[in-house]
């Protein structure tokens, strides 16, 4: 398996999430390289809407990025997509609506306006005193890119698969000693990580040049050779 080289390089504080500049860092490299009709890899802390928009409909391209499940609920389901409630029940569709850009369905009770129904479990929004007692459950429904990618094929596993590399080089980074920087302004640490990744690929250019395939992964491999 091929060895993967950085082609740009961007440093900043560690307040900024990685998601946030993975734009400027897409557009950024294909001004002088295109990515077009490129495969964006990368882990859940990329699961953002926009850089699954901008990849398809800029770039022409496609993403593997799993989804990042936290702070979200996975109801009890039916065969037939139907949720369960707390009680074990069906629940019924309630109308569909739009909110920050996705499309949801909403569930509720399937004896919201029966006057005889007693809850199995007493939820607490059964003896509310309001008309319409019920619990209800909310789906988010795949009506854009992200959420129709299907993540469980073997196609998306083995190109997801790929990512690997990417930690390879990340190992063979920290080698240099640039995860912990012994200087404290912004420009000093931007330009020590430059210098990093100019040695990083120095040594990749001189396993080519020696035809060591394993030199390019390894630093002690390179410096026997060197």
């Amino acid at each position: 398996m091929p060895a993967y080289l950085p082609i740009f390089e961007l440093t900043t504080s560690a307040d900024v999430y990685d998601s946030v500049v993975a734009l400027d860092i897409i557009n950024q490299t294909n001004s002088f390289l295109s990515i077009r009709e490129c495969t964006f890899i990368a882990d859940k802390a990329y699961d953002v809407k926009a850089i699954y928009n901008t990849v398809k409909d800029v770039y022409c391209g496609e993403c593997a990025i799993p989804l990042n499940k936290r702070n979200t609920k996975n109801p009890k389901k039916l065969p037939s997509g139907q949720p369960i409630c707390e009680a074990g029940l069906a629940m019924h569709k309630d109308g569909k609506f739009s909110d920050s850009g996705r499309t949801r369905q909403k569930y509720c009770c399937p004896f919201r306006l029966s006057k005889t129904f007693v809850c199995p479990c007493n939820h607490k929004n059964w003896n509310n005193g309001k008309k319409n007692r019920d619990c209800t459950k909310y789906v988010t429904l795949p009506d854009d890119y992200r959420l129709s990618i299907d993540r469980d094929c073997i196609s998306f596993k083995k190109i997801y698969a790929l990512r690997t590399e990417a930690d390879r080089y990340n190992a063979r980074f920290k080698q240099t000693g640039q995860e912990r920087l012994w200087v404290r302004s912004c420009n000093a640490a931007q330009n020590l990580n430059t210098i990093a990744h100019i040695a990083l690929l120095a040594v990749a250019s001189a396993a080519v040049s020696f035809k060591s395939q394993a030199s390019v992964r390894c630093l002690k491999s390179a410096k026997r050779f060197a």
